[in-house]
């Protein structure tokens, strides 16, 4: 990269007030006070003092857990907030006054007929997501959820919705912002970067940078940052890979925070899976213990769709859609042959989704097997005997199998990769030994073919809804760290998007729920059973009636004709 990319530039901690691309800053000593003082999202009274938080917003500000409450630039650094540069169409007032919210005269003065004319563009900052929408009746109602404590009552908890604010924490024009994609391939990357580019471009930023490969491009002095603008990005979508370039693992968090001092780094965008979101809290960690004004961001990105919270991950559809061509091309050929087997191996290190999914979607499978739900191969409850049966019955059998599934019967290699995820024997391979002599040994012929499409699926474009998918995280991205919000990823909670702290969904990967409705969807699709033998006595749960049902039921009783 050129010198002038590289050279610290000085910048004031707050926001140049002459430029006249931005509004004059909102500087009140009432607003630095409150600011300091009380903290974004406390509530004002009519008086524009500082007050408690509103209960009906912060239902949850007293708790630990609360997945709404992320960490803020605002906490930790005397910063003003000035009026957002974001727009996106004409006649959208710009943001007047002080930033402090006072709700009730806002209320007072604003009529139902002005309400209506708003011209709406901002998310405010009180705004929540329902995390879990389901009330459940009964704790036997499939998909119910306990806690330690084994409740399963209801609990509204919240996130922060995610968008554009009307108050941002950071100049234009003095944003140096940086991009990584960290870990393995998956369709939609180059969407990401593309839509980061736009976003910051919209907001006024002209200094953007792109790191080569992954964390390698901090310490490898060959490797120097891209500079990033609209007409290098504009057609990076049209192809699969990462236009950066990808690597797994990171030497050392020190380094990349002295890396982004020395370049004058203030937003960082990490793209990435479970370890890089993991390196991006660590940076943040650092970054604030030194006391830089810097905010860092997470776009989730797995295929395997195993990010805790997060109901879907950019390059999942994309996988799943080319997972099913694989699984239609065994079924073919599985077809077409004499007690023809069709196995195919699909993504899915610690979590079956991408297995679950395309199996569902396909119609042609007899038999999936996931990480999270053992099987035994051998037996009467066996998927040995269970694939004979099915040859038997239909003249052949197609089988698919997550990376994950099976790996008690393999054995341990006692390796890791770069980003320290156990390396996985080969179940596929394995399974296709084990099914031929098998059959060898029944003495019953058996053409199997094998398909492993992990490489194809990871390298391509993404389809539309990925496109879309990637392009909405890419500028929400944005959204967030102009709001100052740091240690943050965005995803996809129940069809809205939200911001969610980075340690909540790095806690564990998510995983497919046996006892969930999905699962039962797909198993009822293949019509196989569960590969272990029963219990000798399943334990009684009684399912009662509702209330209503019961209350009908009793009526019906006391009929002296009951209909059956």
């Amino acid at each position: 990269m050129a010198d002038k990319h590289c050279r610290r530039r000085k910048r004031s901690q707050s926001p140049d007030p002459s430029s006249s691309s931005i509004s004059a800053l909102a500087s009140s000593s009432l607003e630095s006070q409150a600011m300091s003082s009380s903290g974004i999202g406390t509530k004002m009274d009519a008086d524009g003092g500082a007050g408690l938080p509103d209960p009906s917003v912060f239902k949850f500000s007293s708790s630990d857990n609360d997945p709404s409450e992320v960490d803020h630039i605002g906490d930790h650094l005397p910063l003003v907030p000035i009026a957002s540069t974001y727009r996106t169409k004409s006649g959208v007032s710009w943001p007047q006054g002080s930033s402090i919210l006072n709700e009730k005269a806002t209320s007072s003065s604003t009529s139902g007929a002005d309400l209506q004319d708003m011209r709406r563009l901002f998310v405010h900052d009180d705004d929540r997501v329902l995390i879990k929408v389901v009330n459940f009746g009964h704790p036997t109602s499939v998909g119910v959820e306990l806690d330690e404590q084994s409740d399963w009552k209801f609990k509204s908890l919240w996130a922060r919705r995610a968008g554009p604010r009307a108050w941002i924490y950071f100049h234009p024009a003095t944003v140096r912002a940086a991009i990584i994609t960290c870990g393995g391939l998956c369709p939609g990357l180059n969407d990401v970067i593309r839509q980061l580019v736009f976003t910051l471009e919209v907001y006024g930023v002209r200094d953007v940078m792109g790191i080569q490969y992954g964390f390698r491009g901090f310490v490898d002095k060959t490797l120097q940052p891209i500079l990033l603008n609209r007409k290098l990005v504009q057609g990076i979508n049209m192809r699969g890979g990462s236009f950066l370039g990808v690597s797994r693992g990171i030497s050392n968090v020190t380094d990349v925070v002295d890396k982004l001092a020395e370049w004058d780094i203030n937003m960082f965008f990490v793209i990435g899976g479970n370890g890089s979101h993991a390196a991006a809290n660590a940076i943040h960690q650092v970054c604030q213990k030194r006391g830089m004004k810097i905010v860092v961001v997470g776009i989730p990105k797995t295929i395997d769709n195993d990010i805790l919270l997060i109901e879907r991950t950019f390059g999942f559809d994309t996988a799943v859609e080319e997972a099913k061509r694989a699984i239609d091309a065994a079924y073919i050929e599985a077809s077409s042959a004499f007690n023809g087997i069709g196995i195919v191996k699909l993504m899915g290190r610690q979590s079956g989704f991408i297995a679950m999914h395309a199996t569902l979607a396909s119609g042609q499978v007899d038999a999936v097997l996931i990480p999270e739900v053992p099987f035994e191969m051998e037996g009467k409850y066996g998927l040995l005997q269970y694939m004979r049966k099915r040859i038997e019955k239909n003249g052949c059998c197609v089988v698919v199998v997550a990376e994950g599934a099976g790996q008690a019967y393999l054995e341990k290699t006692g390796a890791s990769d770069a980003s320290g995820n156990p390396v996985l024997s080969d179940v596929g391979k394995w399974l296709c030994g084990q099914v031929k002599d098998y059959f060898k040994k029944i003495g019953v012929p058996a053409d199997v073919k094998y398909i492993d499409p992990t490489y194809m699926i990871r390298a391509r474009t993404c389809n539309a809804a990925d496109h879309i998918l990637c392009s909405v995280l890419g500028q929400n991205a944005v959204h967030g760290a102009f709001a100052g919000y740091s240690n943050i990823t965005v995803g996809l909670v129940n069809s809205h998007y939200c911001y969610l702290n980075i340690p909540d969904v790095i806690k564990q990967a998510r995983k497919v729920d046996p006892d969930s409705n999905m699962w039962h969807r797909c198993v009822t699709s293949t019509g196989q059973p569960d590969f272990v033998p029963m219990p000798a006595e399943p334990p009684a749960v009684k399912f009662p009636l509702s209330k209503r049902r019961a209350s009908s039921f009793i009526q019906a009783l006391t009929n002296t004709n009951p209909q059956p």
